[in-house]
């Protein structure tokens, strides 16, 4: 989120400096208690509980710590946004950007009139923000213009940021999506190849696609047609991308960095990097190696990647080291490893890295298995981008223990550049299309009625720039060995027990030093 007073090129260089609250930025956890002691509708739209991670709960911080005077002359922006706004100097804001992370309900769902919702923000202390809402972009179809994905925002770039950037004056400039969401647009409409390669895919083929945006955190994202509400996933998010489509997003708070975390407090981390550097290898390979190396030691079978798993069948763990952002949404949880040893080698790095993703995988089945209970289909698992979308054994892990199909992307760290170079394409075609004065200095979508009607009429050429920009990619079906799903389904049991014992201890705990 970024807080920019109202002339940027006049800010003193501390506020410069320090204008940006980062999304893993914890500090709002007292003003997200108070949120979600509200019972609002507003929380029915983002799984029954808003993270403290989310925009809200952050000005409501800064409201509580900022001085009157300097809070009422701020505009608070989620990043794509700010991005569009240096760039075109339009406070035009993307539909995305205010339903998945500001708490705003677009107008006509859910009776929402104006996308903000008065009551809910006088009762959490932020009624200041009325009744224009000017601070976090106004009111659309008053003095207030937003969004959908492709839309271009203003008049395109400005004559300043075209000079800073090195373009064209009046370049178009697209409606900006969430980084997350921009992954989903770079993947969801991928082929499998060698499979249906020549087959074309509709929009309605996106509601059993989830797609896996994995880096420091993972997001899963899935469209529908029709609003699905699934406890503890955020969402479903009306217009997130797709007029007239809801995204649900479920999430993991920390999957990357949890297996760097892993790797780098262990003993023997330091001389496998070594060794990796000396090799011109990655820490990865060698720990495969070493797997490999334990299982034909172990006389185990290999029958797919996932069998790897039978190395750690006594070990387990709960991944939640940063709290649980889906399908729980309880930030008080914590990791737990059970199975440990004295061994600091290798080997036991190995395994330990091999544990975690396994408990990435188990947490993924969580998800899904909530998201299919409250009336999703997920068919196939579409992974977007990040280390884990180059890792085999991780990719095998997630379809033997979620059952379902799983997508490899042809590029792993692409998927989001991709998503955001589409919609980049769709702005520069809405813009070809609609004026033959490309260089106009009049905004292509000068009002709310304009903007949506327009959104509506380039859905279907959304998706097929997606479908023609996306390159396939590895499809990976689930293993048919019995025993690995039999195993797979007991440690499924036992992650699941490890969230009810964990909350018993901490019950008994606080029970007894309270008492």
């Amino acid at each position: 989120m970024s807080i920019t007073p109202p002339s940027i090129t006049k800010m003193i260089p501390d506020e410069a400096d320090r204008n940006v609250i980062l999304w893993a930025d914890h500090r709002a956890e007292e003003e997200a208690r108070l949120i979600n002691s509200q019972h609002h509708k507003v929380l029915d739209y983002v799984g029954g509980t808003m993270s403290l991670e989310m925009e809200m709960p952050k000005i409501l911080w800064l409201r509580r710590h900022w001085p009157a005077a300097k809070f009422d002359s701020a505009q608070f922006f989620d990043l794509p946004d700010y991005l569009t706004f240096r760039a075109t100097g339009s406070r035009a804001r993307s539909n995305c950007s205010l339903v998945c992370k500001c708490g705003y309900i677009p107008p006509g769902t859910a009776g929402s009139k104006i996308g903000w919702q008065p009551d809910f923000l006088e009762r959490i202390g932020l009624g200041c923000l009325g009744p224009h809402y000017d601070a976090l972009g106004g009111i659309p179809g008053k003095q207030g213009l937003v969004l959908t994905a492709g839309m271009p925002v203003g008049a395109g770039l400005s004559e300043e940021a075209a000079s800073e950037l090195g373009l064209l004056p009046h370049t178009p400039v697209s409606s900006a999506l969430i980084d997350a969401y921009a992954g989903w647009v770079g993947t969801a409409a991928a082929k499998s190849l060698g499979r249906d390669e020549t087959t074309h895919t509709s929009l309605h083929d996106a509601q059993s696609r989830l797609v896996a945006i994995a880096g420091t955190s993972t997001c899963y994202c899935i469209q529908s047609e029709q609003g699905v509400h699934v406890p503890g996933v955020w969402g479903p998010y009306h217009h997130a991308v797709f007029p007239h489509r809801w995204i649900n997003e479920g999430g993991q708070s920390s999957t990357g960095q949890l297996i760097d975390a892993v790797l780098q407090t262990h003993p023997a981390y330091a001389t496998t990097l070594s060794e990796a550097h000396a090799r011109q290898c990655s820490v990865y390979s060698l720990l495969e190696e070493s797997l490999e190396a334990q299982m034909q030691a172990s006389e185990l079978p290999v029958t797919s990647p996932s069998s790897y798993a039978l190395l750690v069948r006594y070990m387990h763990m709960y991944p939640d080291f940063y709290g649980n952002r889906s399908p729980l949404a309880d930030t008080s949880l914590r990791g737990m490893l059970s199975g440990l040893d004295l061994d600091r080698s290798r080997a036991d790095l190995a395994r330990k890295y091999l544990l975690t993703l396994e408990a990435i995988a188990l947490q993924t089945r969580h998800i899904v298995d909530e998201m299919n209970r409250s009336g999703h289909k997920v068919e196939t698992i579409y992974f977007s981008g990040g280390g884990q979308a180059r890792n085999q054994i991780y990719a095998h892990l997630v379809a033997d223990i979620c059952g379902l199909r799983v997508q490899m992307p042809t590029e792993a760290s692409a998927s989001v550049t991709v998503g955001s170079a589409i919609l980049g394409q769709m702005a520069a075609l809405v813009t070809l299309e609609r004026s033959k004065l490309v260089r106009s200095e009049t905004p292509i979508l000068s009002s709310q009625t304009d903007a949506e009607a327009t959104a509506q009429q380039y859905a279907g050429t959304l998706w097929n720039l997606m479908e023609a920009s996306t390159k396939p990619g590895q499809l990976i079906e689930p293993t048919n060995n019995l025993s690995l799903h039999k195993l797979f389904d007991t440690k499924y049991r036992i992650f699941l027990e490890c969230i009810d014992l964990q909350r018993r201890w901490r019950t008994e705990i606080d029970s007894v030093l309270e008492g």
